[in-house]
């Protein structure tokens, strides 16, 4: 449990209803960022498959994909994701609009960022957005992740999207100084 009641854990078929609601009630929050919201709404029994295949990718050493908590009630989601090659990981959120501008994703990826550092393979930790979307680039700025690029986006965007990635790293070097402060 961190700070303010805030619980960071793999997400289990046994959530496919709360995911699923919490999603819903989001839905409208995340359509202009996030193109996988154009595949919702998902049945209770294909979101359980797609939890499922959370679990075992992870088993495998892969992505991993957590619940964000507050107080025992889905304030979002977040991941490592291994798709920035190897040594690296790439930190993936997103909140429900109930529980925005608290500090949760910031915190979130603080966690993952530290989680990240934890394991002596990984030496470099990403945030990449779409330049338009403001509120997903304070985050890394807060957490002093420097930004190394803006390119062209190579992945589908979503509707409020430019296309325009910004990549944002942090080393493991770079969190030691950092943390040491």
């Amino acid at each position: 449990m961190g700070p303010d009641g805030l619980l960071l854990r793999r997400w289990t078929p046994a959530d496919a209803d709360v995911l699923g609601q919490a999603v819903l009630e989001s839905s409208d929050h995340l359509r202009p960022w996030m193109p996988w919201v154009a595949g919702e709404p998902l049945s209770v029994d294909q979101r359980r498959a797609m939890l499922a295949g959370w679990e075992r990718e992870w088993s495998q050493g892969g992505d991993a994909v957590l619940g964000i908590l507050a107080d025992g009630c889905v304030a979002g989601s977040c991941g490592l994701h291994r798709r920035i090659g190897p040594g690296g990981v790439e930190i993936g959120y997103w909140v429900h609009p109930a529980f925005t501008r608290r500090g949760l994703a910031t915190t979130a990826a603080r966690l993952l960022t530290e989680a990240a550092f934890s394991l002596p393979a990984i030496d470099r930790v990403e945030i990449h957005h779409d330049r338009a979307n403001a509120a997903s680039a304070g985050i890394p700025r807060k957490l002093g992740f420097e930004l190394i690029d803006e390119i062209p986006a190579l992945e589908q965007s979503a509707p409020a999207e430019i296309g325009i990635d910004c990549r944002w790293r942090m080393t493991r070097e770079g969190w030691v100084r950092r943390s040491a402060r």
